[in-house]
């Protein structure tokens, strides 16, 4: 009792730095695991996650509604859980592995603190916080995308796979634009159309002779430039320059696609 007292005690960052100790370890034990025991250690540290963060934040967000700040945290353990299977199993790379994962959960946390705090105040960081927050739900659909096309499930499986990760993910990115529980649901209607328009591609794609990595990589290239340009238009600063930057990274992606599909599985 004395010692959770005293974690009661600890200020937000010192729990912050506390959770990413102890899911840290979490992670780099659960790349000894394989099967079941790992999909089992991958759901437990997931909510584990956003068991840690609503304990240190759930003062501020007490009244409000903020409850996708939760969203992109589990989802992140889970992608670099599920993900490690897919890359050699030595000790340098879980240690490589459980440093990214540190170090991004960290960043994470506080970026996901500025949109709880942001909710009762103004904060400064907000710009900062929202690209920081993109750069991951980027990495995040890439891994996870990679690990679901890797096990090879049925398209319309994959369909539905496809659909709940980037529906979850794009709510969460653009929930940060909004202010009231009101632009969140056209927010929620716009994370739908992305999720809607990627699996639908994705189903399209299951005819292509192309591997996991490739697969993920375009529909990540798509997700980007999708919600890129709902975040310019959100901002109003979808001007010419910014459109074009967008483009040509959906550009990009497809000719990735095309490039490499002859040397696809």
């Amino acid at each position: 009792m004395k010692k959770l007292a005293k974690l009661l005690t600890l200020s937000k960052r010192q729990k912050f730095v506390f959770a990413v100790l102890f899911l840290s370890t979490g992670v780099f034990i659960s790349e000894f695991l394989s099967g079941y025991y790992l999909v089992m250690s991958s759901i437990v540290l997931s909510l584990l996650t956003v068991g840690f963060l609503y304990f240190a934040v759930r003062d501020d967000i007490a009244d409000t509604f903020s409850y996708p700040i939760f969203i992109l945290p589990a989802l992140f353990t889970l992608s670099f859980v599920l993900f490690y299977p897919l890359v050699p199993a030595r000790l340098f790379t879980r240690i490589i592995i459980t440093a990214v994962y540190a170090f991004g959960l960290y960043s994470l946390f506080l970026t996901q603190n500025i949109f709880a705090v942001s909710t009762i105040k103004t904060i400064n960081l907000m710009r900062s916080a929202r690209i920081v927050s993109f750069v991951l739900t980027i990495i995040v659909l890439f891994l996870l995308l990679n690990v679901a096309f890797s096990i090879r499930l049925p398209f319309y499986i994959s369909f539905v796979v496809v659909f709940f990760f980037v529906l979850s993910l794009s709510f969460q990115s653009l929930w940060s634009y909004s202010s009231d529980k009101e632009s969140g649901r056209q927010m929620t209607l716009l994370a739908a159309l992305i999720a809607l328009s990627l699996s639908e591609i994705s189903l399209v794609l299951t005819m292509w002779p192309i591997n996991a990595s490739i697969y993920s990589i375009f529909l990540t290239g798509i997700f980007y430039s999708y919600s890129g340009v709902i975040h310019a238009w959100i901002e109003k600063r979808l001007f010419k320059g910014v459109l074009w930057e967008y483009l040509w990274v959906g550009f990009l992606a497809v000719l990735i696609l095309i490039i490499f599909a002859k040397w696809g599985i």
